[in-house]
C-alpha cells in the first residue's frame, strides 16, 4: 500500500517537515494571532513536503486544529499526539492523516509494533520517535516506517534546550533499524544546524518552534538552502546517506466520513 508521507519526504529536495503547534513547552504562544490553517497553508506555499500538527494538550493542541490543517493543505499531514490505542489510529485515518506519531518511550514494545502495523494497514506511515538505540530494534516493516530521534527529554515535557548530540550518536542505530528515512526532530533551531544534520546523514528534519518564531519562513528556508549549498561546494559532492530510490509521490489520502479524531491519551508522567 502506497505511503504518501514517506514518499513525499524521501522525494523532497528540501526534506523539512514543518510543524504547527499552538504553544511551546513553556506555554508561550506560537500562533501569534495566526490560525493553524493559515500557518499550514503558508508552509505549503514555502515548499513543505509534509506538515506536522501537534494536537497534544501539553502544547495547547486539539482535534479541531488537525481538521483545520487537513482542510487547508494538499501535502501529507503527520498527527503528533500520545497515540496509544487503535481507535486513535482509525480516527486519524478518517481525518485524512498520512502519518502518526508513535512514541517508543511511552509504549511497550508489543504495543508499539501492533500500532505500527495498524498504521500500515490504513496506508499511513508509522512515525516512530525514539530516544535510545534499543527502541529502534525490531520494528515491523522498518522500510515502511520513519524513525525519528527526539532531541528533547519527554520526561521533562520537552522543556529543556534539547541535545542534538543525541541525533548524531543515534544515527548508526537508526540506519541499522532498516528505515529508509531517519529524521532528526525537535531542538533544531537555526538553519546552519539543520543543514548540518542533513549533511551528516539524516533524510529528514522536523522543525516547529524555530519556524513558528521566525519573522519570515521564506527567509529561514533561504538561509537553510544557502548553508546546504555551501556545504556541497566545500565537499565537492552531494551527501547521499542511503542509496535507495524514493517511491513516487502521490496525493495524500482524502478524509473519509466518520467521527472526529479521538481525544489524546491521558497525560503521561512528567
Amino acid at each position: 500500500m502506497t505511503q504518501p508521507f514517506l514518499s513525499a519526504l524521501l522525494g523532497a529536495d528540501r526534506p523539512v517537515i514543518m510543524e504547527v503547534k499552538s504553544r511551546d513547552a513553556h506555554g508561550a504562544d506560537l500562533l501569534r494571532g495566526r490560525t493553524p490553517g493559515d500557518i499550514a497553508a503558508a508552509y505549503q506555499r514555502a515548499g513543505a513536503p509534509c506538515v506536522s500538527v501537534v494536537t497534544g494538550r501539553w502544547f495547547g493542541g486539539s482535534a479541531a486544529m488537525l481538521h483545520e490543517v487537513t482542510a487547508r493543505v494538499d501535502v501529507p499531514v503527520l498527527l503528533k499526539d500520545f497515540v496509544t490505542r487503535h481507535d486513535q489510529i482509525t480516527a486519524a485515518a478518517r481525518a485524512g492523516v498520512s502519518a502518526v506519531l508513535l512514541t517508543a518511550a511511552l509504549l511497550p514494545r508489543e504495543s508499539l509494533h501492533d500500532l505500527a502495523r495498524a498504521c500500515r494497514a490504513h496506508g499511513m506511515t508509522p512515525f516512530v520517535e525514539i530516544t535510545d538505540a534499543e527502541e529502534a530494534i525490531g520494528l515491523p516493516d522498518p522500510q515502511g516506517c520513519v524513525v525519528a530521534v527526539n532531541n528533547k527529554d519527554i520526561t521533562a515535557r520537552e522543556r529543556g534546550a534539547g541535545d542534538l548530540d543525541r541525533s548524531r550518536a543515534l544515527l548508526p542505530a537508526v540506519r541499522a533499524a532498516g528505515t529508509l528515512c531517519p529524521v532528526s526532530a525537535s531542538a533544531v533551531g537555526d538553519p546552519a544546524t539543520a543543514a548540518g544534520l542533513l549533511a551528516e546523514g539524516y533524510r529528514g528534519l522536523l522543525i516547529g518552534t524555530a519556524l513558528l518564531r521566525a519573522p519570515s519562513v521564506d527567509a529561514w528556508l533561504a538561509e537553510f538552502d544557502a548553508h546546504r549549498a555551501a556545504g556541497t561546494e566545500e565537499t565537492g559532492r552531494v551527501t547521499v546517506p542511503l542509496t535507495v530510490e524514493a517511491p513516487p509521490v502521490l496525493p495524500h489520502p482524502a478524509p473519509v466520513t466518520g467521527p472526529a479524531v479521538a481525544g489524546e491519551a491521558e497525560d503521561v508522567p512528567a
